[in-house]
């Protein structure tokens, strides 16, 4: 009997993240290959666990199309490519279309924009009848004047591509609305026109195979995403309780949203809003993990690592060898800002209940764990207000991703 070929993972990465992917994918005996930006070079992969890095020329993370093509082709002469994976949201297109040109299996094209394009989302989400908030895609001027006549102020002008807060307008006013709109000249069909939702911000992190939700854990943003990026606030997240009516109503709308949006398996990173009177809204999802420190955050409250857990999904596509983690049912939080030091320090912060501390110039992070929820709560509100005493710092959030 033949020996089993040795299966070749290519990652992309134009962002510093996936480190335990590709630990996982080396533990499982696989040959693994990364492409990365130019101006990564010298991060901190790990290397241990990397047979071959290769680097793509890069302003501010973008990969020009062609390069990726002709590259990733040009290796495909001596590499032979079982599994490519991408390990950012900025990758989902790229990777997609470089298995369509080369008809390697995994997520396509078309599929792929449910994950990356804002307006493909909230399209696929109404057909199917999953509440989401009114919204309107920036092309015909009639319609949109008919929009703003009939949806209440204010609104969301975001950029269908991008991640996060990046690129995010709120306007009050059509004036204001068709000033923003006229500033983006042929860009605007890049755009779309949502109502704004006041409310509470929630995210689920899940696991998928075969189709199915097989693990997810929902989290409670101390404030909206964009709240932070854009206003100047610490970023906070909290997991909540798996039983509460909270948890159960997200991940039921999370169950739906995932499936009708074509993934087959691999993670995502949802988002969904319960407005001020209590309705719940899908806001948008991705077929990646979180950024953010997400996937410490939940591995501190679940026992559940989605990077490695996501590897061997990929690994194990088919065969059913598959089986889902089990979750701990911890609790934790994460707290991150900006710092106005370059190195901060966090020794003060001592509790025996902190999991995990960022090292990255110029920011300060803390994630705390424990089994009892008040406790993790009880600390992140502590911890919050002692970072704005201590080390909080802000700056304007860039129309695009920075270097």
């Amino acid at each position: 009997m033949s020996e089993q070929k040795q299966r070749t993972v290519l990652c992309f990465a134009s962002y510093e993240k996936g480190a335990e992917f590709m630990r996982e994918c080396k533990r499982q005996g696989c040959r693994v290959i990364l492409l990365t930006s130019k101006s990564l070079e010298y991060a901190e992969w790990p290397r241990e666990s990397l047979d071959q890095v290769f680097y793509i020329p890069d302003v501010n993370k973008e990969w020009n199309m062609n390069d990726v093509i002709y590259g990733v082709s040009y290796m495909a002469r001596t590499e032979d490519l079982d599994i490519i994976v991408a390990l950012d949201d900025f990758d989902v297109e790229k990777a997609a279309a470089v298995r369509e040109h080369l008809r390697i299996p995994g997520m396509g094209d078309t599929t792929a924009r449910y994950f990356r394009d804002k307006l493909a989302m909230r399209t696929r989400a109404k057909e199917v009848g999953i509440n989401v908030p009114e919204f309107i895609h920036v092309l015909n001027h009639n319609k949109i004047n008919e929009f703003a006549d009939r949806v209440p102020f204010p609104y969301v002008i975001k950029p269908r591509l991008q991640a996060g807060a990046i690129g995010i307008k709120k306007v009050h006013s059509k004036w204001e609305m068709w000033e923003v709109l006229n500033r983006l000249g042929d860009q605007q069909s890049f755009y779309l026109i949502e109502q704004f939702v006041p409310g509470d911000v929630f995210h689920v992190d899940s696991i998928i195979y075969g189709k199915k939700v097989v693990f997810q854990v929902a989290s409670k943003y101390g404030k909206p995403p964009m709240e932070v990026s854009h206003q100047g606030r610490v970023f906070t997240s909290v997991t909540m309780d798996r039983n509460s009516e909270e948890s159960k109503k997200i991940f039921e709308m999370n169950a739906e949203v995932l499936p009708a949006f074509g993934i087959v398996r691999g993670v995502s990173h949802s988002e969904y809003i319960r407005s001020e009177n209590g309705e719940y809204y899908f806001l948008e999802t991705s077929a990646r993990v979180g950024g953010a420190h997400i996937a410490e955050l939940v591995e501190a409250a679940s026992g559940v690592n989605l990077w490695a857990e996501w590897a061997k999904i990929e690994l194990h596509p088919y065969d059913g060898i598959y089986e889902a983690p089990k979750d701990k049912g911890h609790f934790a939080g994460i707290m991150i800002s900006l710092a106005k030091q370059e190195y901060p320090d966090t020794s003060s912060y001592n509790d025996p209940e902190v999991w995990w501390r960022m090292k990255k110039p110029n920011h300060v992070g803390l994630i705390v764990a424990s089994p009892d929820e008040a406790r993790v709560n009880e600390l992140v509100e502590k911890y919050t207000g002692r970072y704005y005493e201590d080390f909080f710092a802000t700056q304007p959030v860039p129309d695009k991703p920075s270097a």
